[in-house]
């Protein structure tokens, strides 16, 4: 073993999916990609990575286009929806730049065939990357339209045989209400899946909890912001809500 890899903290997981927004892409800016946000993102990914973690990654596409948004506007849901899964590729081939720019090795999956971008969503060749180190970045959802980026993410998570759901947000956790607008709001260090659907506290999508409920797979919310904070958590520091049975 090198004398770097001798000096990593041991990881509490060895295998988990990372669950951003495609909000988070785009910094300060309202829509599109930042790209030193992305490298800053990606930055995190390879500390984590670099402790020996295997890592797959889902990114919402809510930067470029919302399905929803879309058919609140007059567009048939399922067109819209496909418009979003779209939107997900993008952002996942610039993430997979932005780590390949570091030296880590990545994979785009996309579940809706795109053969000259992207490889087709086939597990055992997903499960051999992972084993491989190198960072499995799933695109274009379940493949379905209806379904969430949420969803798509606690699919593939237990596919993949991941321990848990990295859910990187704004905040450190999750809150009984809004603390961005409640300076009162109370963080909770941990929750059952079953007070998150029963309180509608929106940490992803009902049926995201409830797949994760049913196959008890751990939900970790944390603040992407927070400098380290993806590799902290993983080393047993930092700030974050731990959603469970």
């Amino acid at each position: 073993m090198s004398d770097a890899s001798a000096d990593q903290p041991k990881a509490a997981y060895k295998r988990v999916l990372l669950k951003i927004s495609g909000e988070a892409l785009m910094g300060d800016q309202g829509f599109g990609l930042h790209p030193p946000t992305v490298q800053r993102i990606a930055r995190e990914v390879k500390s984590v990575r670099d402790m020996g973690v295997e890592i797959c990654m889902v990114i919402g596409g809510g930067n470029i286009f919302r399905g929803l948004q879309g058919s609140a506007q007059g567009m048939e849901r399922t067109t819209a929806d496909y418009m979003g899964m779209l939107a997900t590729v993008m952002n996942a081939l610039a993430m997979q730049s932005a780590l390949e720019g570091m030296g880590v090795f990545s994979r785009v999956i996309s579940a809706i065939r795109m053969d000259e971008v992207a490889e087709p969503y086939i597990r055992r060749r997903a499960v051999r990357h992972l084993e491989k180190k190198r960072v499995c970045i799933f695109a274009a959802g379940t493949g379905n339209p209806y379904f969430t980026t949420d969803t798509a993410a606690t699919l593939r998570a237990n596919e993949m045989a991941c321990e848990a759901i990295f859910k990187g947000t704004k905040v450190d956790g999750v809150y009984d209400k809004d603390p961005e607008k409640h300076t009162d709001a109370v963080r909770y260090d941990d929750i059952t899946y079953d007070d998150v659907l029963v309180k509608n506290l929106k940490v992803m999508d009902a049926s995201a909890i409830a797949l994760a409920r049913d196959n008890d797979l751990p939900i970790i919310v944390f603040s992407l912001d927070e400098p380290g904070g993806f590799r902290g958590i993983l080393a047993g520091e930092g700030t974050y809500t731990i959603v469970h049975g």
